[in-house]
C-alpha cells in the first residue's frame, strides 16, 4: 500500500445548506459520474484511471476548480467528440454542476469531487489534451500566496498529465494573480502564447461567462485571460 503523502488543504469543502433538490442531484447522480478509481480508500496504490474506458477514447479536458460548472457544461455541450473531467472540493459547487449537467443532458464528463491533486496522482502521463484553471481562489493576503494554484506543488502534476502540445488557460481578475501566474508557470514546461494585448485582454472564443467573471465585472475588475502551452 502506498502511503498518501500530507497535503494540507485551505479552502472550503461546504458552504451554507444544500437546497433539497441539490442534495438529490448529490445522491442520485454523483457516484455515477466520479471515476472510482481516484479515491485512496479504493486505489491506495495510485493505479491510473483507464480514460479510454472513462470516455470511449475521446480526447480528455481538465477543469481544475469548476465552481458552480457553467463553463465546464458548455464546453461539454459544445465539445461532445471530448471527455471532460473536472475537479471541485466544494460541494455546493459540485450540487450546482450536477443540476446544469441534468438540464443540459451532457454525457461526456465525469466529476472528482475533491482535491485535485489525489486526482492528479491517477491521471496517467501526457494523457490531458487541454486544461482549465478559471477564476481560481485569489489567496489574496501575501502569506497566502504560496496556497494558490500557481504554484511548484501544482503545477509540476499538471504538466506530467498534459499531452506535448496540450493547452491550458488561466483566467483571473487579480493582477497579482496575473503576476505570479506569468512568473511560475513557464517555470515547469509552459510557454505563453499571447502575441499581442488582445490575447490576454478578450477571452477565448468558446468563452462563457462565469457567475464569478460577472461578479468580477460588476465590482469593476478586469479580468485576464492567459493561454499557455505545454511544451
Amino acid at each position: 500500500m502506498t502511503e498518501r503523502p500530507h497535503r494540507n488543504f485551505y479552502g472550503r469543502t461546504k458552504g451554507k445548506t444544500l437546497k433539497q433538490s441539490q442534495q438529490g442531484y448529490l445522491d442520485a447522480d454523483l457516484a455515477a459520474l466520479s471515476p472510482g478509481d481516484v479515491g485512496w480508500d479504493v486505489n491506495p496504490e495510485r493505479e491510473p484511471i483507464d480514460l479510454g474506458a472513462l470516455f470511449g477514447g475521446k480526447d480528455v479536458w481538465l477543469e481544475v476548480g469548476f465552481g458552480g460548472g457553467e463553463h465546464m457544461v458548455h464546453q461539454a455541450a459544445s465539445n461532445p467528440d471530448v471527455g471532460i473531467i473536472g475537479a471541485e472540493p466544494y460541494i455546493n459547487g459540485v450540487a450546482m454542476l450536477l443540476g446544469k449537467i441534468r438540464r443540459a443532458g451532457v454525457e461526456n464528463v465525469a466529476i472528482h469531487p475533491g482535491d485535485a491533486r489525489d486526482l492528479f496522482d491517477v491521471i496517467p502521463d501526457a494523457s490531458i489534451s487541454k486544461a482549465f484553471l478559471l477564476y481560481p481562489d485569489p489567496w489574496p493576503k501575501a502569506r497566502h500566496h504560496r496556497r494558490r494554484f500557481v504554484t511548484e506543488e501544482h503545477l509540476v502534476p499538471l504538466a506530467k498529465c498534459l499531452k506535448p502540445g496540450a493547452e491550458f488557460r488561466v483566467a483571473t481578475d487579480i493582477p497579482d494573480y496575473v503576476r505570479q501566474t506569468m512568473e511560475e508557470v513557464p517555470k515547469y514546461g509552459f510557454t505563453w502564447l499571447a502575441e499581442g494585448p488582445s490575447d490576454w485582454r478578450e477571452p477565448w472564443g468558446d468563452w462563457t461567462r462565469t457567475r464569478y467573471e460577472a461578479k468580477a465585472i460588476r465590482e469593476d475588475r478586469v479580468p485576464h485571460y492567459m493561454t499557455f502551452r505545454r511544451d
